[in-house]
């Protein structure tokens, strides 16, 4: 029996991961140079954006684990989120879990008790509704915590995004250290996806990179072959397929599955500045930048929910974002011979990063829409936003619904 696995971005890996090390023949097909998937769009393979992980993120912090990848994740700002506000240049330190909201220095701006319990009652699925409707009576604390945290996770605007996928969110956040941030020390490629590849390799995986899967033909409920721009491969009686693929080549594949046919765009800047120093995090509010994650080697920043933006170009983005930057390394003391004019930059637009996550029914593919094929993807699993955790979930569910 072979498995093949369609796509090598997080889900895959996790689906490849899981069969491969429990002893079965995978091969691990991916369209592209590299694996990574959206993660990973530069063409030399780094990191495209400012991807983190928080302490509920329990199926991918397990999967570094396995891959003897977790002691390459550090924690940049153990002791709250710097926040830079663009709009008044006032900083402060806050705490991502309301549990350390009782340090007052620690309170995210605009915080009020009612404020809280608006947030806290969208954790109840009982309706849903767009956050900014949910929030109308709590604007200054919509502003300075929960729109950050809504474009963060869902990458949809509070005006359209569903209090229903937020509050996925929010009951994950309540455990002990849940809203602890990690972020890879060197990146994505060295501490996730070259570990994962290794581990693979270990286990006997065949990696076939610029492998990209043409058509599945499907006969009598099976996938009966799989056509590669290289090969046709017939699928014997044992053989078995997990589908990686996001949702509009999944549904391209196989027609009338249910999935998202909207999406939202996320513009990420990379500039080409080497800062050296730790690795750092930092949150602006009021400015195009919203998240900065600067590593030793480079700075990068992050536009969710970016639609006017992904109609810019980088001469009119970079130099708005490069100033924002130096007012928020300024206010927090960020080591550094910060230069005045921006440095070369590079701007990636993922313009379908993620579905749009509006209120209403959430599209639920089956896992398993041919007997031999299983469904992987951010988008197949219903329980979470479009994250990498989501996708983890997703690989893992899929390994061990094949294997049924």
């Amino acid at each position: 029996m072979t498995i093949h696995v369609i796509g090598a971005g997080m889900a895959g890996l996790a689906a490849a991961h899981a069969l491969a090390t429990q002893g079965h023949a995978v091969t691990l097909h991916e369209a592209t140079p590299g694996a990574g998937g959206r993660a990973r769009a530069l063409p030399d393979g780094t990191d495209n954006g400012t991807h983190a992980l928080i302490g509920c993120n329990t199926a991918a912090l397990g999967f570094l684990d396995a891959i003897g990848a977790r002691q390459y994740w550090v924690q940049p700002e153990p002791g709250g989120l710097p926040v830079h506000d663009c709009a008044d240049g006032s900083s402060r330190l806050v705490a991502l879990s309301p549990a350390g909201w009782w340090n007052g220095a620690r309170r995210p701006a605009g915080i009020s008790w009612g404020g809280v319990l608006a947030m806290m009652a969208m954790a109840l699925p009982l309706r849903d509704r767009t956050i900014a409707e949910a929030m109308a009576a709590h604007p200054a604390f919509l502003r300075g915590f929960v729109d950050p945290l809504v474009i963060a996770a869902l990458n949809t605007p509070s005006a359209e995004a569903s209090t229903r996928r937020l509050g996925q969110v929010l009951r994950k956040l309540g455990a002990p250290g849940a809203a602890r941030l990690f972020v890879a020390s060197r990146g994505l490629g060295p501490d996730l996806v070259d570990p994962a590849l290794a581990v693979l390799e270990t286990a006997g995986a065949e990696y076939r990179p610029g492998s990209r899967l043409r058509a599945i033909q499907v006969k009598e409920g099976r996938a009966s072959s799989l056509t590669f721009q290289d090969q046709d491969v017939m699928l014997g009686e044992a053989d078995r397929v997990v589908l990686a693929l996001p949702p509009w080549e999944a549904t391209r594949m196989l027609p009338g599955l249910p999935a998202p046919d909207s999406f939202a765009p996320i513009v990420n800047l990379h500039f080409a500045f080497q800062p050296g120093g730790e690795v750092r995090f930092l949150g602006l509010l009021g400015a195009l930048c919203q998240w900065v994650l600067i590593r030793p080697g480079g700075v990068a920043v992050t536009v969710s929910a970016g639609d006017a933006e992904a109609e810019q170009d980088v001469e009119e983005l970079a130099p708005r974002a490069w100033a924002e930057i130096l007012a928020a390394v300024r206010a927090f003391h960020v080591p550094g011979d910060w230069p005045v004019a921006p440095p070369p930059c590079r701007v990636i637009k993922e313009r379908r990063a993620t579905p749009r996550q509006r209120p209403g029914p959430i599209p639920a593919p089956p896992r398993r829409p041919l007997a031999n094929l299983a469904l992987a993807g951010d988008w197949t699993w219903p329980d979470l936003p479009a994250t990498i955790e989501a996708a983890i979930c997703s690989g893992q569910a899929a390994a061990r619904e094949i294997l049924r």
